[in-house]
């Protein structure tokens, strides 16, 4: 018995970790859409409410460690040179 339930155990672990890689591939595309925007919109052409989320959006993606960052642009196959990190 002791053993079943073990590899019950493994396996609904293997079914959340799945659905957790899962999960971080989606969110690793849309903060690469994210930092793509970011990186091709200049503030002072958009209205004073959508430069303020730009600006917000901006802090988070910096925020980032460079290797999720790295991560995300490659998801969504972005082009960016080491001057633009």
């Amino acid at each position: 018995m002791p053993d079943k339930l073990n590899k019950q155990e493994i396996s609904m672990l293997r079914e959340e970790l799945e659905m957790l890689m899962s999960e971080r591939t989606g969110l690793l595309k849309v903060v690469g859409a994210a930092a793509v925007l970011v990186a091709n919109t200049d503030g002072r052409d958009l209205p004073p409410e959508a430069a303020e989320a730009a600006e917000m959006l901006s802090t988070l993606v910096n925020e980032l460690a460079e290797e999720t960052l790295n991560d995300a642009l490659e998801s969504v196959h972005a082009k960016v040179g080491a001057e633009d990190l």
